[in-house]
């Protein structure tokens, strides 16, 4: 256990000042709190929220939405953006855009749309069912609606209607052919298009999503192709409907860097199209606004290089420059900055309800008739220090492959080389101790240390709330929520409950690199220990996959209010998915499965394998099981709701 530890100390050792933006902090009780609003005067304590969402009939693992975090971020993009154009006495505006791809979610969608109103902050959409989501939601005819992807008529038809209804619909083309459909749609629907055109930058981005931009890009227009689009819309007497130029760099840019040679080219792109004679007014920088899940402040795939305030000047600046240059209008500024503004408002809390340790601390000694090894290993043990602890290992590795090649030739029996193996352990763990602050420690130590580290046990599904960390290898701030008063004393891998050995964590984290183990406590018995995931707003609340049929999780959307004691309020909580809708997505029907089983149950009756008392219960709570929460129902939850 660490010397001197306080509050200050959870703080370094999770890296909650750095990641967490100033939304995040541990109190005095030793618990993680929010400050949704930047306001140290109102922090929401995540333990009590855990408690009031129990109260509610909530179970684990389930989200906690801040909805005023939310719309914070959605303000201080917004913001970012009005100074540099003040600063700089850019001549245009910022109306962003929110892609809803980035989190569907209504309440999340609805939130965002309410709190960007005074910005005349607007929605992209990606598909159709994006986009006649967005066409109900959208009531400002000031804001922009982007639609971005693939078209087909169905989706231009309902685009040109949101147009008719006085919408700032613009339909970008991503591929020249669209452009005649887009035509012969609107001729029919007799509604003049808004068109953008995204082109295909040279500059692409870094990191993990960089395949997004550059020649090979999926999407985008050539050089070519713009100038056919051009002389289209100019032949069908529509050079004037030409109204965005866009571009995408990637998603989670780590470096300024990028964004800078990307902003420039796209920028040139539009004074050269504005040159040509259309009526451009606006340039949409697209996504790429990254979000800093290690807090390294890096260059690195999990973390960004610069900060929003940064991201919007550098953005303004390059545009204006490029214009002035080109001596010709600024456009209004356009970003669809989705991961910025969502990552933050919610945290997943899950459960841990048990741990695989290695080395025991079960005292061992040698008994009569044992072989030669057991006592070797117990001397070994005895004998560490810090000037033989790599000697030792090297020796106690020999002493455990000899035992194991004695039991595979059945000279050694399982008690033995059970108590040689727990021995071997527990050199293993004081090694590690022994090493632990030293200015080199040897590859084969680190190893061991990685190899020691516990195994806890964890009620969530990676596949169903961390599909990024799967699929990607996306790091995201993990810690415990409570117990942060006292020194965390094992280290430690998250297991989720699939039966998948992919359903892990086990990278975390770290300001130097990326860390294998987990700094957690000790479970107690009988005890729960909560475990939270930060930073999980963008893209896993709706890309999770449903493997093994663990669904949605619980969620609790969490408000302040000054009339409330606490200073906040749970305003609303939505159960997760039920067993009965899981399987129904794959085509199990709920009143087929009942009537199967009460047949089979019915048989066992009549041949006196069950009594009929018995069979309806079993019946019952086969039924009740089916409209129950997929996940683990611990410390005595029931029901969905989780009933205590």
């Amino acid at each position: 256990m660490q010397q001197n530890w306080d509050i200050a100390a959870a703080t370094s050792l999770y890296n909650v000042d750095r990641w967490g933006g100033g939304y995040f902090g541990i109190n005095e009780k030793g618990n993680v709190q929010v400050f949704p609003t930047l306001d140290e005067r109102t922090p929401v304590d995540i333990m009590e929220a855990v408690a009031e969402a129990q109260a509610q009939g909530l179970t684990f693992p389930m989200v906690l939405r801040f909805h005023d975090l939310l719309r914070n971020r959605v303000e201080t993009i917004n913001r970012a953006f009005a100074s540099a154009i003040e600063d700089f006495k850019y001549q245009g505006v910022y109306r962003g855009v929110f892609p809803i791809k980035v989190n569907q979610l209504q309440e999340v969608v609805e939130e965002i749309m309410s709190a960007g109103a005074p910005f005349h902050f607007g929605i992209e959409a990606g598909s159709k069912p994006e986009l006649l989501a967005a066409l109900s939601v959208h009531e400002d005819p000031e804001s922009l609606i982007i639609c971005n992807g693939y078209k087909d008529a169905s989706l231009i038809q309902n685009a040109l209607l949101g147009t008719k209804l006085g919408k700032r619909v613009i339909l970008v083309v991503e591929k020249i052919e669209e452009l005649q459909q887009i035509l012969a749609v609107s001729r029919e629907v007799g509604t003049e298009p808004w068109i953008g055109v995204r082109v295909r930058l040279n500059a692409k981005g870094a990191g993990k999503w960089a395949l997004s931009g550059g020649e090979n890009a999926k999407f985008g227009l050539s050089t070519s192709d713009l100038l056919i689009a051009s002389e289209t819309l100019k032949a069908a007497g529509l050079a004037h409907c030409l109204k965005l130029v866009h571009f995408h760099v990637g998603s989670q840019v780590p470096d300024i860097g990028t964004i800078k040679r990307a902003v420039r080219e796209a920028a040139r792109f539009y004074a050269k199209m504005l040159k040509l004679g259309h009526q451009i007014d606006y340039l949409d920088v697209g996504g790429g606004l990254g979000v800093d899940y290690d807090g390294s402040r890096s260059a690195f795939d999990s973390s960004t290089n610069y900060s929003l305030k940064e991201y919007a000047r550098d953005v303004v600046w390059n545009i204006m420059e490029i214009c002035d240059d080109e001596k010709v209008a600024h456009p209004t500024i356009v970003s669809e900055s989705g991961r910025a503004i969502v990552a933050h408002h919610s945290v997943l809390i899950v459960e841990a309800f048990g741990s695989i340790e290695k080395d025991q601390e079960a005292a061992v000694e040698a008994k009569a008739g044992d072989p030669k090894l057991v006592k070797n290993i117990l001397e070994l043990k005895s004998s560490l220090n810090k000037q033989n602890r790599r000697e030792t290992l090297h020796d106690a590795l020999e002493l455990k492959e000899k035992a194991q090649s004695m039991f595979d030739l059945g000279l050694m029996e399982l008690d033995a080389k059970a108590r040689i193996e727990t021995v071997f352990w527990q050199i293993a763990r004081k090694i590690v101790q022994l090493s632990a602050g030293m200015k080199y420690v040897p590859d084969e130590i680190k190893d061991l240390g990685v190899s020691i580290a516990d195994q806890y046990l964890c009620n969530f599904s990676v596949f169903q709330s961390m599909l990024d960390h799967w699929a990607l290898g996306q790091l995201f701030p993990i810690m415990p929520v409570h117990r942060l008063n006292v020194a965390p004393d094992r280290e430690a891998t998250l297991v989720d409950i699939t039966c998948d050995s992919d359903g892990k964590v086990s990278k975390f984290i770290d300001l130097q690199d990326v860390r294998d183990t987990l700094p957690l406590h000790r479970m107690q018995a009988g005890v729960p220990y909560y475990i939270g995931f930060f930073l999980m707003g963008a893209y896993q609340d709706i890309m999770g996959d449903f493997h093994n049929l663990f669904g949605r999780v619980n969620e609790a959307h969490i408000y302040l209010d000054d009339d409330e004691d606490c200073g906040w309020y749970i305003e609303e909580t939505i159960e997760g998915s039920t067993i009965a809708s899981v399987l129904n997505m794959t085509q199990w029907d709920e009143a087929e499965l009942n009537r199967k089983m009460k047949a089979q149950v019915d048989a066992a009756i009549r041949g006196d394998r069950l009594k009929p008392a018995e069979a309806i219960r079993m019946l019952n709570s086969y039924e009740r099981a089916l409209k129950g929460y997929t996940y683990l129902q611990l410390n005595g939850g029931v029901t969905n709701g989780g009933s205590k």
